[in-house]
């Protein structure tokens, strides 16, 4: 292994502190460092959202970034969505209701990405909702089910 820095952030509300080699990607570590898991990866070029998280709040797709930049700020993943072990996130209740995955590959992705949309749009349209999860890829699903979930959340006011 070469140089390393340490890296220092919250993740799902746990301060994580560690060495890693600079050109790592923060989904890898998330995922290999971290063992968060759920935070999948699909395609390592930014195209499918599998990788998507909240990083201060907005919605990224962790491929795209390295975990350095990600030093220093609060970071939450579908592990960290739901408000206890017992309780899903609202979100996760609708795509749970509304059959909104099939393979569950893209589920946690578009979960987050959907969620940060509410948060910027509470009262979407259907095509707002397709607009908004258009870089976030399902190869199952055909959408229908997914857009009728975030609508469904949003008609039940519980964005976050």
């Amino acid at each position: 292994m070469g140089d390393t820095v340490q890296v220092t952030m919250n993740i799902n509300g746990t301060a994580q502190s560690h060495d890693v080699e600079p050109r790592t990607l923060l989904v890898h570590y998330i995922r290999d460092v971290c063992g968060l898991t759920g935070t999948n990866i699909g395609c390592d070029s930014s195209s499918c959202g599998a990788c998507t998280i909240h990083l201060d709040g907005e919605a990224v797709k962790s491929c795209t970034m390295l975990a350095v930049q990600a030093d220093g700020h609060d970071l939450t993943t579908i592990e960290g969505l739901a408000p206890s072990a017992e309780k899903l996130h609202p979100m996760q209740q609708a795509f749970h209701e509304c059959h909104a995955l099939q393979c569950g590959y893209c589920t946690p992705g578009m979960v987050m990405a959907a969620v940060s949309l509410l948060d910027e749009v509470p009262n979407p349209t259907e095509r707002q909702v397709r607009i908004g999860l258009e870089g976030n890829l399902c190869r199952c699903t055909g959408y229908h089910n997914i857009v009728k979930a975030v609508l469904q959340c949003a008609a039940e006011g519980v964005a976050k």
